[in-house]
């Protein structure tokens, strides 16, 4: 796949909406809503981290990206809502508020230079990312080439069975497409399978690389929605993390661990109709970003207004 050269994109000019204002009882509702919601998916989690047990689809997300269970369960509004009633001054004690004349909200305008930086870049990568065509043949491969050669106690899931011995493994990997796109995932590979690799992925060339085809690049939407925080609405930030959580599911069934004991049936991408069922899923995942990662790029071009 050739990847189309990414020029900056200028500040655009944006009219910002008009506030509107929620009363104590419509945002706490809200609040309560977005909480009872992610509730579904943190306490499970804290529950098994109270008896140290570890689950590789579930807990991924809360492991693999920093933003904590707690950060996430915090409801906020996103800009230009003005939260009414004495209990919104509890949200003062967030810098990125402040007290106005009709309630508490969001200050814009006093977004540090540096994170503006980080802004700019991200609306320029949302941009590359959801304009380039998908690509849907790498059929989960990296997964593979994360144990390729490697020893049981190398695997970095051990404590679960692979489906095949080591060198069914390698003829697998060997065999593959080698053409992931996503530097987060190829990081993880083994040395001696970066050489099979087509690609030589790089932090720096994710923004010339990354597609909405990658499982990855899409799982990467609530890493972004994260970044943005508090000024991503807890609802676009849900629906990041619910995407997310999807996607880590096909990873693992169709990586080369055997879950089923957990009640994940395999992906076998190491067949014509395993690898057709992967893509069915890839393509699925890439119409469901479409949708996030415009909402992400309108609150990135909203906050450097």
């Amino acid at each position: 796949m050739t990847a189309p050269t990414v020029t900056a994109l200028p500040d655009m000019v944006i009219t910002s909406s008009p506030n509107k204002s929620l009363s104590a009882a419509a945002w706490q509702e809200q609040k309560r809503a977005h909480e009872m919601r992610v509730d579904q998916w943190i306490e499970p989690h804290r529950h098994r981290a109270s008896r140290g047990e570890k689950h590789p689809v579930e807990d991924f997300l809360f492991t693999y990206y920093s933003f904590r269970p707690a950060w996430l369960r915090r409801w906020h509004p996103g800009p230009d809502t003005v939260l009414e009633g004495e209990p919104a001054q509890e949200f003062l004690r967030w810098c990125e508020y402040q007290k106005t004349g009709d309630g508490v909200q969001l200050e814009v305008g006093g977004i540090p230079e540096k994170r503006l930086r980080f802004v700019r870049w991200l609306r320029e990568f949302l941009t590359a990312t959801g304009s380039r065509p998908p690509f849907f043949g790498c059929y989960g491969w990296h997964e593979w080439a994360m144990v390729y050669r490697q020893t049981p106690e190398e695997v970095r899931h051990n404590a679960h069975p692979l489906r095949f011995d080591r060198a069914e493994i390698a003829r697998i990997v060997e065999n593959g497409p080698g053409c992931c796109t996503h530097f987060d995932a190829f990081r993880f590979f083994t040395d001696p399978a970066r050489p099979l690799h087509r690609h030589q992925p790089t932090r720096e060339s994710a923004i010339d690389l990354d597609q909405r085809g990658c499982l990855h690049a899409n799982m990467d939407l609530y890493k972004w929605a994260s970044k943005l925080s508090p000024y991503c609405p807890s609802d676009l930030l849900a629906d990041c993390f619910a995407l997310a959580r999807d996607i880590r599911e096909i990873d693992m069934r169709a990586s080369p661990y055997d879950l089923a004991a957990m009640g994940y049936r395999p992906i076998e991408i190491e067949t014509p109709t395993g690898r057709t069922e992967y893509e069915r899923y890839q393509r699925n995942f890439a119409e469901r970003s479409g949708s996030l990662r415009e909402q992400l790029s309108t609150l990135c071009e909203r906050l450097l207004t």
